[in-house]
């Protein structure tokens, strides 16, 4: 924990995490723009949203990789060392990983979240569908360093890294998460990752835009933790959901509107807003293929094989860990 947020912790008494979520929201209203991670989108209830955005007609990522990966199941399976551990970052929904794990011969299985208590119920529940495979979750914020458990260190690592999160990070955040796995996995280690790939705007507009309004909420929800969690006096109906494409950046980009003029309190501070002024929540870059094995390239991987779906909307990747 860093200096500020235990000093957060011991004022407030708040755990380590949320001190650290007090920590980031504070440094990141006193930022101009104002901006939030989109990492505290994933509480319960924006989990929960978040499921629900996959299932949206509009919503094209999920069912597409969903696709790549059943299709393509038996050419991955090729690629890929038998009884090799399988490390997930940022483990989530189990939908993705059980297609791996029934088409693929792993031998250990490793989900690395920051949320312990959900990752443990979804382990146990692989556990219960996978009785062979060794399942040991790891409670870590995937972005930074962590160590292995010791029983998979000497097994052959493939990573898997999908749903397009790298695009949530900006470029060089993207190299530096892909040297430190590159790090974590070791000499030799292979990659799996999705990648959203450039495409119309007008179909990019519509998928984070839908007609449901359930974007909105994902993204007004994060609002409504900062009020839960923090204390934060946040009036939702003051705020609106925009998203749009920054062609210049080659990005979705997600705000939060303020409809009016208006002072927000939270932790004893307070942060003024003018109307119409944002907070930029999230970033979801899209890459061409050129551009994406450039990055890959820069962070010490090498690129073995593509698997994109008939209209090039998204990609599932294999890399090797280089040098």
């Amino acid at each position: 924990m860093n200096v500020h947020a235990a000093a957060l912790a011991k004022a407030d008494r708040f755990d380590e995490q949320t001190a650290i979520f007090a920590h980031d929201v504070i440094e990141g209203l006193s930022q101009q723009p104002k901006r939030l991670s989109p990492k505290y989108f994933y509480d319960i209830t924006g989990s929960e949203l978040f499921e629900q955005i996959t299932r949206l007609p509009e919503y094209y990522p999920t069912r597409t990789e969903l696709d790549i990966l059943r299709q393509r199941g038996a050419d991955i399976k090729a690629t890929l060392p038998k009884r090799a551990a399988l490390v997930e970052f940022g483990a989530g929904s189990t939908t993705k990983v059980r297609l791996l794990l029934n088409q693929c011969e792993f031998g250990a299985y490793v989900p690395v979240d920051i949320s312990g208590d959900f990752l443990n119920v979804q382990a146990q529940g692989l556990r219960l569908d996978f009785p062979a495979l060794n399942v040991y979750p790891v409670t870590a914020d995937f972005t930074a360093p962590f160590a292995l458990p010791d029983p998979v260190k000497a097994m052959p690592k493939v990573g898997f890294f999908p749903g397009s999160t790298l695009g949530n990070f900006e470029p060089h955040e993207a190299c530096a998460f892909l040297r430190s796995a590159r790090d974590i996995l070791g000499k030799d280690a292979q990659l799996l990752i999705g990648i959203d790939l450039e495409k119309d705007e007008r179909q990019l507009y519509a998928a984070y835009n839908d007609a449901a309004g359930v974007t909105a909420r994902f993204n007004l929800n994060v609002l409504v933790r900062i009020n839960r969690e923090l204390g934060g006096n946040f009036n939702l109906p003051a705020f609106t959901h925009r998203a749009i494409y920054n062609r210049e950046r080659h990005r979705i980009e997600m705000h939060l509107i303020s409809r009016t003029q208006q002072t927000v309190r939270l932790l004893g501070r307070s942060f003024s807003f003018r109307a119409g002024e944002n907070i930029h929540t999230e970033s979801s870059y899209k890459y061409s293929l050129d551009r994406f094995t450039a990055l890959a390239h820069g962070a010490g991987w090498t690129p073995r094989i593509s698997w994109t779906d008939p209209a090039n909307l998204f990609s599932v990747h294999e890399l090797v860990a280089s040098g």
